[in-house]
């Protein structure tokens, strides 16, 4: 029995010792409390990341275009209307949408136009709060095109408004979003055995991970333990995302499930992991993207949808909302992870689906995009789900307006996971790309990090740190990922080669650290093949796919009835200048011949918006073929040639063709037909 107590005895203290550990650790940084299992990486504050470099115009790019001036570009939804602000107009998931970009956008930047923007909405959100919790609009009204005005009580739009008021506040440590969320999460728990998250749409079911992972936020700020208890009964009516991506079958279903759900669903795993620690959770989602990559992945890291799950044919058709809300659940799943694998599909969807599909000042997008894409025109393709033949084209409406209002969170909140604090009081960088981040560390010391570099067109990052006036410097962990492509990685530490690293991992690099310091990260990039439908060649060079490079011919048209008046006043149609229907040689992608097939070329300086013909900072040149049997079929490239056939292009005469960045183009071949001859 004496035994017994001591050994009790014991566990105690050391379970007493593990906690405060773990309090120890949260100083700095908003950790999870417990018994949360404790995050590897913590988000920083709203604002303390600045974008740099292309990056920087990218975000300015926004602010002048869609992004900053939605409300007088799609006024009858956007304007004073919306239900979001008192109005009798739409009153679902547009308008928290957008807010949903534009806070962080507005933040990073530190616009003040944009932040009084974004206020009215944080604003009447919070004040429109009843005595029960209850907030939001709460009348249906009769239909009225293009407005969406009814389901006023749904759960979903809420969840959304739940995302920017969590931005807002660590930007701004306004204390009013921490009593309004504990006001409407004790509403949903005492309303939701009664009224679950289904009752009104399927999509508040689908998507209860976006709820989920604010009450995790929430509890982390103040401990209320009724927040765990919601958090269990919010999973429970929420889809069984885990069981899907575990299945083996829904993954790889024809239609199975709609596309963007998908994207947000595949956290919900990750986030409930947080309180249960079944490791089984997390293998789910594993398993669910090797699923998906095998059965209808593509080469950008998404996956054919259109809007149901389709295939990985490429002209079947990928939603822009797919790409922003895979991008989102990539940062919150690696945050509590750490897993470098869900750092490198990030980097894959943001440097190759997401710039293609907006046009370069930020006025029109499209809600599809083909891997093989020919020509952009008015069309019925064959997609799942088509609206009139809209959905390929570049326009504010065309398609479906989700994309409209959704769209803007993709490159902000990407600039926002750049850097995180580590819960071994250092830094982590686990993604690329020109930055500067403050930061604190080893127990409150502040350090300026500036990151300098042309990634994903470049090879090299340069960090150089800035502790101010405090000349001691502090001692802390420095967390950088080493890619899966790269063969070796190199650091060096103030010019000197510290050491060289093994692909597919994070590396700590822990010292005493000071003003003036620089650390300079290698990661060559070597030309790899991969092998998709039809046993097609796709081109991968780091982290960037390639594509073939196609003139452009855009065309402005005005919508004089040819569509429905609800797909917007005009639209962009893109023709092509020169052919398109390539092979490339059976030689030239064998492994050992890639150096001399593929000749890699970076211009000297990359200055601006990259992503364009004109701008594209890297070409590669190669060899292929005309096929004269590959034609265009239904607006798209025809049925791919399966590979490799030795007779596909017989009598052709070998070409010299250009390859450039997938987010450069907008009309492309980035699946290849292989030919023997």
């Amino acid at each position: 029995m004496k035994k017994s107590l001591l050994l009790l005895t014991a566990i105690l203290i050391l379970g007493s010792s593990v906690v405060h550990a773990q309090q120890k650790l949260n100083t700095e940084y908003l950790n999870n409390r417990y018994p949360l299992v404790e995050k590897p990486y913590m988000e920083l504050p709203l604002g303390a990341i600045k974008p740099k470099g292309w990056l920087e115009e990218q975000l300015v790019i926004m602010k002048n275009g869609m992004t900053g001036n939605l409300d007088e570009l799609y006024e009858k939804v956007m304007g004073p209307r919306n239900g979001w602000l008192g109005g009798d107009g739409d009153l679902w998931e547009r308008g928290p949408y957008w807010i949903d970009g534009l806070v962080p956008l507005a933040y990073i930047i530190n616009d003040k136009a944009l932040i009084e923007k974004s206020q009215k909405w944080i604003d009447w959100a919070i004040n429109s709060q009843k005595e029960n919790g209850y907030f939001g609009p709460d009348t249906d009204f009769d239909p009225e095109p293009g407005i969406q005005r009814k389901n006023s009580a749904d759960w979903w739009p809420r969840m959304v408004v739940l995302k920017f008021l969590q931005q807002y506040y660590t930007a701004t440590g306004d204390h009013r979003v921490i009593t309004f969320m504990t006001k409407y999460f004790k509403y949903q728990l005492e309303t939701l055995p009664v009224t679950p998250l289904g009752h009104w749409t399927y999509w508040a079911e689908q998507r209860g991970g976006e709820n989920l992972m604010v009450v995790y936020w929430l509890y982390n700020i103040t401990g209320d333990k009724f927040l765990l208890d919601l958090a269990h009964l919010i999973h429970k009516q929420t889809t069984p995302w885990t069981r899907y991506l575990s299945d083996r079958e829904t993954m790889t279903r024809l239609f199975s499930l709609h596309c963007v759900n998908v994207a947000q669903g595949v956290k919900e795993p990750v986030l409930y992991y947080q309180q249960t620690r079944d490791r089984a959770l997390l293998e789910a989602v594993k398993t669910g993207f090797r699923d998906m990559d095998r059965a209808i992945g593509w080469p950008t890291g998404l996956y054919g949808g259109d809007e149901a799950l389709h295939t990985n044919n490429p002209t079947q058709g990928s939603e822009l909302c797919t790409a922003v809300e895979m991008m989102f659940s990539l940062e919150t799943m690696l945050s509590i992870t750490g897993d470098i694998d869900y750092a490198e599909r990030l980097e894959k969807i943001a440097f190759n689906a997401l710039p293609t599909q907006v046009t370069d000042n930020f006025d029109a997008r499209q809600y599809y995009h083909q891997l093989n894409q020919i020509e952009v025109s008015l069309h019925d393709r064959n997609f799942q789900i088509y609206y009139d033949g809209t959905d390929q084209l570049f326009g504010l409406l065309t398609g479906y307006p989700c994309c409209t209002a959704n769209l803007h969170q993709g490159w902000p909140k990407f600039v926002q996971n750049l850097w995180y604090a580590t819960s071994d009081h250092g830094v982590a960088a686990l993604i690329y790309s020109p930055s500067e981040a403050t930061i604190k560390v080893a127990g409150g010391t502040e350090v300026k990090i500036t990151e300098e570099t042309v990634y994903p067109f470049g090879e090299t990052i340069r960090f150089s740190l800035d502790f101010g006036k405090n000349k001691a410097g502090a001692f802390f962990p420095f967390h950088l990922s080493i890619p899966s492509w790269c063969q070796s990685g190199t650091v060096k530490i103030n010019g000197s080669v510290y050491s060289t690293y093994e692909p597919g991992q994070i590396i700590k690099i822990g010292r005493q650290w000071k003003t003036g310091d620089v650390v300079e990260l290698h990661l060559p990039m070597k030309i790899q093949i991969t092998r998709w439908h039809e046993n097609s060649a796709a081109v991968e060079h780091g982290p960037l796919l390639y594509a073939l490079r196609i003139g452009e011919d855009w065309k402005k048209v005005s919508n004089t009835g040819q569509i429905d008046a609800k797909y917007g006043d005009s639209y962009y149609e893109v023709y092509p200048t020169t052919p398109w229907n390539y092979a490339l040689l059976t030689n030239s992608i064998r492994k050992e011949n890639l150096e001399e097939s593929f000749k890699v070329v970076r211009k000297e300086n990359i200055k601006g918006y990259p992503w364009n013909l004109e701008n594209a900072p890297v070409e590669i040149t190669t060899t292929g073929v005309r096929v004269p049997s590959w034609t265009k079929y239904n607006g798209s490239a025809g049925p791919l040639p399966f590979s490799p056939h030795p007779n596909l292009a017989k009598g052709a005469t070998p070409e010299k063709i250009t390859l450039i960045p997938y987010g450069c183009t907008t009309l492309r071949i980035a699946l290849f037909p292989v030919t023997a001859k």
